[in-house]
């Protein structure tokens, strides 16, 4: 099984309580159950977790750099200002890993300060405005990536 990262950001440990008309109704737990049921079909080991520290989204995208594993990645409200997590989501995919990055709602669709994405230029792709179903739609465009790059032998490339 190919492990994958799956790494939210601020306040998407509030879910269900947070906002449900824009959020919807699931929790948490419910999200890390859907991510790891599905990731566990599509042959991903799905390791979802969830931060409010800036910092501690950072090593873990410059562990998965290093260790060329794939990533998830609900950048949350740090979409639309931090460079430090856009460079650091840029250092994973220069090492030719892919992130996707999702949101449960479509930014594009809210307030105006949810339109800029500064993390949009580094990562591989972008699943939004779906609810849990992003992250599903994410974990599956995933798969077709990590199949793709092992090749038709198994042994990347």
């Amino acid at each position: 099984m190919t492990a994958v990262l799956v790494l939210n950001g601020p306040n998407l440990g509030r879910l269900g309580s947070r906002d449900p008309t824009v959020y919807g109704t699931g929790t948490f737990a419910d999200l890390v159950g859907a991510c790891t049921a599905l990731g566990a079909e599509l042959g991903l080991q799905a390791d979802v977790r969830q931060t409010d520290s800036e910092a501690e989204l950072l090593g873990w995208l410059h562990a998965a750099a290093d260790a060329a594993t794939p990533v998830v990645l609900n950048p949350a409200a740090w979409t639309h200002y931090s460079y430090a997590v856009r460079d650091a989501v840029e250092m994973v995919t220069a090492a030719g890993v892919p992130v996707i990055e999702v949101h449960l709602s479509n930014p594009g669709a809210r307030e105006g300060f949810r339109h800029r994405d500064v993390v949009v230029g580094a990562v591989t792709g972008v699943v939004a405005g779906f609810g849990f179903d992003s992250y599903r739609l994410a974990l599956r465009a995933m798969a077709g990536l990590v199949t793709a790059a092992a090749g038709p032998t198994g042994a990347g490339g």
